[in-house]
């Protein structure tokens, strides 16, 4: 008999084309699996991801799902997983959850932060260097515009397969954090490619390009080419998930 566990981990996206498994490019899920069928005698196993984050963007906190036999020695298995593993891939632990529960579909919120940094640094890698001066009271203003249930579409790749571009955004702002600046974004669900694109527009604000009061006639355009151009995955990470 097998039940449902939940699988808690993190991950640096750069090596990889994003969660998703590709047929011929290397991912996250895939990485995974792999290591699991290993572990299971060359068996199939197959885990299901709490979103699916683009090439080059990172999870500081990520949830998937796998069912597992009931009597599986849980603490051991992430273990051996973590020593079989990618550096840049990191088991934190696995624990039970009821049979109903699903990484992606039980998820009731998500949160993104994108970290900028003005000085030029080595050790800040996953993090877009911008030495420009920003606004960013202006880029905050320009923020709020985002919050409540609207249309994203001008913030969204184009020809996804979603039925909807309605989110709802609980949280839009940005922080500072000693040498680097983030912006945190938290809602009901993401579009592909909406964070990046949606700082890339917020960096035109700050930058004096366009203005905070452009930001509402952006998103009723519902056209993709009303907002800016995305800015580089490498600043991107799934921060949080909440069910």
């Amino acid at each position: 008999m097998k039940n449902r566990f939940f699988i808690e981990l993190a991950y640096n996206g750069t090596n990889y084309c994003g969660w998703q498994r590709q047929p011929n490019a290397p991912s996250v899920q895939a990485a995974i699996e792999d290591m699991l069928s290993r572990l299971y005698g060359g068996e199939t196993v197959s885990i299901l991801g709490c979103g699916r984050t683009d090439t080059g963007v990172h999870a500081h906190f990520f949830i998937a799902h796998i069912e597992l036999p009931a009597e599986t020695d849980l603490s051991e298995l992430a273990f051996k997983l973590n020593k079989m593993l990618p550096k840049d891939i990191v088991i934190f632990r696995i624990y039970p959850v009821k049979a109903e529960m699903h990484a992606r579909f039980s998820a009731t919120e998500r949160t993104y932060r994108y970290f900028i940094h003005r000085s030029k640094s080595p050790f800040l890698p996953n993090s877009l260097y911008l030495p420009k001066d920003l606004d960013y009271e202006a880029m905050n203003r320009a923020a709020k515009r985002l919050l409540g249930k609207q249309d994203f579409t001008s913030l969204s790749k184009l020809h996804t397969d979603v039925k909807t571009n309605v989110c709802t955004v609980t949280k839009a702002a940005w922080i500072q954090s000693g040498e680097q600046w983030y912006f945190e974004i938290t809602a009901d669900r993401f579009l592909r490619n909406m964070v990046r694109a949606t700082v890339g527009t917020l960096l035109e604000v700050g930058q004096g390009k366009i203005s905070e009061n452009d930001i509402p006639a952006i998103l009723e355009a519902k056209n993709r080419s009303a907002a800016k151009v995305s800015v580089d995955a490498k600043g991107l990470f799934l921060w949080e998930v909440k069910y």
